[in-house]
């Protein structure tokens, strides 16, 4: 989504009120429970929120002249470096070493990519189609990137074939390095 983005890309910049930072506040705790605790850390109440709109329906969200979410469409996507800050607020997989060359040049990652061995699934019920997580990589601490289940855990687990998880943003890529 963000592998040739850069500032050129952005079409307006706008202050957001605060009545819809308490809507963002809202809709990030709907979706991603565990930021209840640290969601006035993440969008202070004095703090001016501004709202890029970029190419192909994106908006960018940033506070302190970082990005934290974006959204496209409907559901709010927290930035990498989000992730890094907190990162057990987010649902998670592990990729193994040798996805990790392909994650990191914007490829989506593929089902064996996810159930060899070194990768990770979460446990049964597990995770749904559509869920937004974090993919870390077989022995590394950080995430390298965010993207999007296309289908569930369960179903990854046993049709162990096709793309299981949609990228949208890894480190190196054109959001990881915008800067306003």
């Amino acid at each position: 989504m963000f592998k040739k983005f850069t500032k050129e890309d952005v079409h307006t910049k706008t202050n957001v009120k605060s009545s819809v930072q308490r809507n963002l506040k809202t809709k990030l705790v709907s979706q991603f429970p565990p930021l209840e605790s640290v969601i006035d850390e993440i969008i202070p109440k004095k703090s001016s929120v501004e709202l890029f709109k970029c190419e192909d329906k994106i908006q960018l969200y940033l506070i302190d002249n970082e990005v934290v979410f974006y959204q496209q469409f409907d559901d709010l996507i927290p930035s990498l470096k989000l992730v890094h800050k907190y990162p057990s607020a987010f649902p998670s997989v592990k990729v193994d070493r040798g996805a990790i060359k392909f994650v990191l040049s914007g490829a989506n990652i593929m089902c064996p990519g996810l159930t060899s061995a070194g990768a990770e699934l979460p446990e049964a019920p597990g995770l749904e189609k559509e869920t937004i997580v974090a993919i870390y990589a077989e022995g590394k601490e950080n995430a390298l990137a965010v993207g999007q289940l296309i289908m569930s855990t369960e179903e990854i687990k046993s049709i162990n074939k096709g793309i299981g998880i949609e990228l949208f943003q890894h480190l190196g890529d054109g959001l990881w390095n915008f800067d306003e």
